[in-house]
């Protein structure tokens, strides 16, 4: 699949306030902004569109025990290189953006070995970005 561009995802997520979200993913993620509407907007989540679509909040806030940390559950993210994850950190902490979870290496000297950290937008939806240490260990078992 030489030269075969990754396919990009595409993911509509619920938020209560469009403003909210235009400071998070605009601002905070410095995601570009795309075509919008009064009731969503769409986002360049570096290549993969994102759409927040003004809804009411969800209700319940499930999660999962891993390791030692309770992972918000639905959540969505990225895969990102490490210095990319740590300046990612760093620009939402400039940001004055609260972490579920902290910036973090799990899983150290494991196969799957990563840095981790989870956030949340302002209207609740849970992001998690990672970045392997072995980008090849993606899908190890």
């Amino acid at each position: 699949m030489s030269g075969t561009p990754m396919p990009r995802f595409h993911l509509a997520v619920p938020v209560d306030d469009l403003d909210a979200a235009r400071v998070f993913y605009g601002e905070a993620l410095g995601c570009p902004q795309g075509r919008e509407s009064d009731t969503w907007i769409d986002w360049n989540l570096q290549g993969h569109q994102l759409v927040t679509h003004l809804a009411p909040r969800p209700s319940a806030e499930a999660s999962n025990p891993v390791d030692d940390h309770d992972v918000p559950v639905p959540h969505f993210g990225l895969l990102l290189t490490v210095e990319g994850f740590h300046v990612l950190a760093e620009r939402l902490r400039a940001a004055g953006t609260p972490f579920v979870i902290e910036p973090y290496q799990r899983f150290a000297g494991e196969p799957g070995e990563q840095w981790t950290m989870f956030v949340r937008d302002p209207a609740g939806n849970a992001l998690e970005f990672k970045a392997f240490a072995d980008d090849g260990q993606v899908f190890v078992r």
